[in-house]
């Protein structure tokens, strides 16, 4: 969904290790990589059947977290800045400009981290069925229904705006829905596996498409991964949470038409 302002329209992941991340993700969702370039350090495009995917940064000891995250794409990167710090959010890094446009990297009032994207791209819309191309994004937070106002009013999540968008309440979630297709969701939070311990922070979980659930969780567990919640029925597949050989986490789902 790139080029669709208020949409996902890019992943990215920050490593210490740029070699252990390829290694790993090579072996689980057959990406190949393609230098970008190199702004705080080393910097991969990981790529599928041809196309860029997601970016992969290694910035060692900057100060920087290590992890994924979900930038969503806007009009104008300062104007929606100025709207996450009047409603509550943080400003961590820009607007900076880049080679593909301009970013922000925020969180919300509940301090689930992610980015804004200004720029523009092309990504065939069937494409998210592809193995090992990102299919579904979605937040766990502490309150679906104030969280969805909070990105509703800083992304436009309006019909009057853009009659390509809509927001739903479906399975439970509160659900974005680009051109009639469910593409992300903001859900209560996540259970803690361990009884009695509290659960993960609100995060936004970025989930993989992957033709063969069961295979590829046994292939992360190899390639030196965890498994953190394990294969989960969903109404948009099975889906399972990992956490990859350096720890961050990331989502594996099964679509109908992964292949």
């Amino acid at each position: 969904m790139r080029g669709v302002q208020g949409a996902p329209s890019w992943v990215s992941l920050i490593v210490r290790d740029l070699a252990e991340a390829e290694r790993f993700y090579h072996g689980l969702l057959g990406w190949e990589f393609e230098q970008g370039p190199e702004r705080l350090g080393p910097f991969v495009y990981a790529v599928v059947d041809g196309r860029r995917v997601a970016g992969i940064s290694e910035v060692g000891d900057l100060g920087f977290g290590t992890g994924w995250t979900t930038f969503f794409g806007v009009g104008d990167a300062h104007e929606s800045a100025r709207r996450i710090a009047d409603r509550g959010g943080t400003i961590g890094v820009g607007p900076v400009a880049i080679d593909a446009g301009r970013i922000v990297v925020a969180r919300d009032p509940d301090g689930a981290s992610f980015g804004l994207w200004q720029g523009s791209a092309d990504l065939p819309e069937d494409s998210t069925a592809l193995a090992g191309v990102p299919a579904w994004i979605e937040l766990r937070t502490v309150d679906p229904f104030k969280t969805a106002l909070f990105y509703g009013e800083v992304l436009d999540w309006d019909p009057e705006l853009s009659h390509r968008t809509e927001v739903v309440w479906e399975h439970e979630r509160v659900v974005l829905r680009i051109d009639d297709h469910s593409i992300a969701a903001i859900g209560g939070p996540e259970t803690s596996p361990a009884p009695a311990t509290p659960g993960p922070p609100p995060a936004w979980r970025v989930f993989f498409a992957t033709p063969d659930l069961p295979r590829a969780l046994a292939r992360a567990v190899e390639l030196g991964g965890t498994v953190v919640v394990p294969s989960t029925p969903t109404p948009y597949g099975p889906v399972a949470q990992l956490q990859d050989s350096s720890g961050a986490r990331l989502c594996l789902i099964q679509p109908p038409s992964a292949s």
